[in-house]
């Protein structure tokens, strides 16, 4: 939670980011400005800016040669597009649910200081609807779960919102609702809790429950875990009637 994430592009960016993945750029694939700018109703000035600001974003690599240049999206830029693809998901599909997969791994007790925070703490309980068990499941996702992960920014979650106290600020997060699955064993009444700034990888996921998740589930380090990721609500959200849902400002 202590070091800032890279910010998300403008849409203009990211519309050149879809057209070069479209281009074959999820590999590897030459493009040339001016071909994009085409694309894209653009110059090819603008064409080489947008390009240039994916690349500062970590969401495109590039390498110039006198006839255009190579061009890859990273990893960071293939989260991005599946966090685009989850929001037309939402639009088009009903219940759309994301399933990530991983493997338990120890943590370095840093979830435990962080949920028992005074100004997380009291936002966990009336927003989650329950105080956390002091510490965190932390799981390593699997290879097709980090290219995955991106979608769940297109998933409704809870948020928490950022707070100080005397000595520093911290950070803002979302809690999204997620069953725990495990050799047999399930879960419900847990949350993935993704910061808005952290020092992990995206192969890291952090899940907090009400109940000490590894004797719930009786897991050690290693063991498989299927995290369903489902949309959510605050637990302290009023009541709408159903027929305020169809009022028109």
């Amino acid at each position: 939670m202590s070091e800032a994430t890279a910010a998300t592009p403008d849409p203009a960016a990211m519309a050149a980011l879809k057209h070069v993945a479209l281009a074959g750029g999820l590999t590897e694939t030459k493009v040339s400005c001016a071909a994009l700018g085409d694309r894209l109703g653009a110059s090819t000035q603008t064409a080489s800016r947008r390009l240039q600001t994916l690349e500062s974003a970590g969401l495109l690599e590039r390498d110039v040669v006198g006839d255009g240049q190579w061009v890859r999206v990273t990893d960071a830029g293939e989260s991005a597009l599946r966090g685009e693809y989850a929001d037309y998901r939402r639009l088009f599909e009903r219940d759309v649910e994301l399933v990530l997969r991983g493997s338990v791994t120890g943590g370095m007790g840093e979830g435990r200081h962080y949920i028992t925070l005074p100004g997380y703490a009291e936002q966990f309980a009336s927003r989650l609807g329950y105080e956390p068990f002091p510490g965190t499941l932390n799981l390593e996702l699997d290879e097709e779960s980090v290219r995955r992960r991106g979608e769940i920014a297109g998933i409704d979650a809870v948020p928490i919102d950022a707070w100080e106290d005397e000595d520093r600020t911290y950070g803002a997060a979302a809690c999204y609702a997620v069953t725990l699955v495990a050799d047999g064993g399930r879960y419900e009444d847990a949350h993935a809790i993704v910061p808005d700034r952290t020092h992990h990888d995206d192969d890291k996921l952090e899940v907090i429950a009400p109940d000490e998740l590894r004797a719930e589930l009786d897991l050690a380090d290693g063991d498989s875990v299927e995290v369903r990721v489902e949309a959510t609500s605050r637990a302290d959200a009023p009541d709408v009637p159903d027929e305020a849902l169809g009022e028109v400002a």
